[in-house]
């Protein structure tokens, strides 16, 4: 995989992909930005969120479940010093179904969490990663 990030001004820059998407990245005002896009931090956290969001619909729909929407709500802590890295991610599922079946939905987390979820198990090398999940009759 590969990506190309391009300075446009002061701490803008347009980060593009290998499948042909771009997006703007930039600080806030206090830090010399325009707040024109994205922090790269914040990137990191959704770029996890829809890596494992994507994992677990997958799986259910592999699993023949009846799923209509999910919706992943991420809660973090960073270190308070430089690097200041995540120390703690918490992601919360909301998936919404079909009569559901909590089992099915607990193991795509936890195979997502623990197997497939590149993003979340790399992060879980500096912090400590947490779900939990609601399930919404729907």
């Amino acid at each position: 995989m590969k990506a190309r990030i391009k300075w446009v001004e002061e701490v803008s820059f347009l980060g593009e992909t290998e499948s042909g998407h771009a997006v703007l990245m930039d600080g806030p005002p206090a830090g010399g930005g325009r707040n024109l896009g994205p922090r790269p931090m914040e990137m990191l956290l959704i770029g996890t969120g829809a890596c494992t969001a994507y994992d677990v619909v997958h799986i259910l729909k592999k699993a023949r479940q009846p799923i209509t929407d999910c919706v992943v709500d991420i809660e973090s802590e960073r270190a308070p010093t430089d690097p200041k890295v995540f120390t703690k991610i918490h992601l919360h599922f909301v998936v919404t179904g079909k009569k559901l079946r909590h089992e099915q939905v607990e193991r795509a987390i936890l195979l997502s969490a623990q197997k497939y979820c590149s993003a979340s198990i790399m992060l879980g090398k500096t912090a400590e990663v947490t779900h939990d999940f609601e399930l919404i009759e729907g």
